[in-house]
């Protein structure tokens, strides 16, 4: 056993909430003294306040930053057992659980309770020290599960007791400034979050089941988080095309990809391109996502009847130069933009479509005639995200029979994933972009005007689509086939 490794028996004696927010781990324990493992071993600060918790003298030893974040993340993975036993021991189980026909008063008592308060306030800081990008609270038949989103891809963290479950939704529906009695209908809320000195807005989505309401968390960026354009992972072409494309005075961008393929962080970035310029810059979102010093954000609410084609409309009067609508919906919303593409204004916006030739046909679609797709948009960038390869430990492997099938143009050795401590063994650290832009030159707008295909686009455009930008990546050891064939050729075929 490493002298660095964690002591499980010592775990449960110290309990996991201190070590998570003090970012130190029980390594041994003799004669009176506990040792824990720290990155800075000179923090007098943290060891008093490790002994005052323990009631123990405290020493430390240091440790590397890869291996700290492995074994918090096993602490953070067993905290859901720990805190079933610990926290939400039977003991408090008549201080939490709600029974039925309770009345609003008892409810918000219970809710309020300090396990409770421990409880959300455990999971959701995990959750954001991890970083994940929402937080899953699934009810079930005896026990309630606790999922994080990480790198595009739902984990398991915890479960908890089935007694729980309504003090625990009860909780963050008071956070959220939700009806806590309303518990046949969806809702949906924000809850500002401080963690670590720093206000983190969080999306709250209530959906009433079977076996009670599923909670779903998203954990919001701030501007200070808005990556350049350089950042996302563009080819240097698709990137001087996009940049070359923002600063035109007229016309419309349209980013494409399936939900969470961060088409909002790159109109964002490119928002924050030209923030600086002499210019009014507009957006109109739902939600707001993130927060964009300079820029005025509209907020759509459709219970109070304002919508995107209403917002969109008003702000055209609003003297704007840059425009960004979320997202197009609806035939009424994509007339009015395509107006103002027309009209002297720059406008931003995504569309749900698998590639970038797509999104001529959704226009279509959209009541849009030809002639005005071909004169209005000047560019449709179709984007995904990959997860990539752990730096500290991918290794070099021949593709398997299934990867040569569906990437025949793969090289004889290929980036694979491994595991470490540094990715808490999933091989994979972060994500990045793959993507693939359609400029509307003079040949596109011909195709669009008379009818072309969408395939004809692709063809006539000659554009590189997207799996060969992936291909690129894998090159360059960025990313995995296997990846790349869930992300880029799998959705393709959806």
């Amino acid at each position: 056993m490493d002298e660095l490794d964690l002591l499980p028996a010592l775990l449960e004696e110290v309990g996991s909430d201190i070590c998570i927010r003090s970012r130190t781990y029980p390594i041994a324990s003799k004669d009176g003294v506990i040792v824990f493992a720290a990155q800075n071993p000179n923090d007098e600060l943290l060891r008093e306040v490790l002994q005052l918790r323990t009631g123990r003298t405290v020493e430390f030893r240091k440790v590397d930053a890869p291996t700290l974040e492995y074994q918090l993340k096993r602490i953070s993975g067993k905290s859901g057992l720990l805190e079933a036993g610990g926290i939400l021991s039977d003991l408090i189980r008549s201080e939490v659980a709600i029974q039925e026909g309770s009345t609003l008063e008892e409810i918000k008592k219970k809710s309020q309770s300090e396990p409770v308060i421990k409880l959300v306030n455990n999971l959701v800081n995990q959750a954001i020290s991890e970083l994940a990008t929402d937080i899953h609270i699934e009810p079930g038949e005896n026990l309630v599960k606790v999922r994080y989103r990480k790198d595009g891809m739902l984990k398991d963290s915890m479960e908890l007791p089935k007694w729980v479950q309504a003090s625990l939704t009860s909780r963050i529906k008071i956070l959220a400034e939700l009806d806590i009695a309303e518990k046949r209908l969806p809702q949906d809320g924000r809850i500002k979050w401080m963690f670590e000195g720093e206000a983190i807005d969080m999306r709250v989505s209530t959906l009433p089941t079977r076996v009670g309401e599923k909670v779903v968390i998203r954990i919001l960026k701030h501007m200070d988080h808005v990556g350049s354009l350089e950042s996302l992972g563009m080819s240097a072409e698709v990137l001087a095309s996009m940049k070359q494309l923002i600063h035109r005075p007229q016309g419309m961008l349209f980013v494409t990809g399936p939900t969470g393929s961060g088409k909002s962080s790159t109109l964002y970035a490119a928002l924050r391109e030209i923030l600086e310029k002499d210019i009014n810059v507009s957006t109109i979102e739902d939600p707001i996502e993130y927060r964009l010093d300079g820029a005025n954000q509209v907020q759509i609410n459709d219970r109070a009847g304002l919508s995107f084609a209403g917002a969109l409309r008003s702000l055209l009067r609003q003297d704007p130069d840059v425009i960004m609508v979320g997202e197009i919906r609806d035939e009424e919303t994509a007339a009015i933009a395509v107006q103002a593409a027309q009209t002297g204004h720059l406008v931003f916006s995504t569309l749900h479509t698998n590639d970038a030739a797509s999104a001529v046909t959704r226009l279509l679609d959209l009541k849009i005639k030809p002639f005005l797709i071909g004169s209005a948009v000047l560019g449709v960038l179709s984007q995904r995200l990959v997860r990539k390869l752990c730096p500290a430990c991918l290794t070099m492997a021949p593709p398997t029979a299934e990867e040569k099938l569906f990437l025949p143009m793969l090289p004889e050795l290929c980036p694979t994933p491994v595991g470490c401590p540094a990715c808490n063994g999933t091989g994979y650290r972060g994500r990045t972009g793959v993507f693939e832009f359609l400029p509307f030159d003079t040949s596109i707008r011909e195709a669009v005007l008379s009818g072309k295909s969408e395939t004809e686009v692709k063809r006539i455009s000659g554009y590189k689509q997207l799996v060969f930008d992936g291909i690129d990546k894998l090159n360059q050891k960025i990313t995995s086939a296997g990846e790349l064939i869930r992300v880029a050729v799998m959705e393709a075929q959806t």
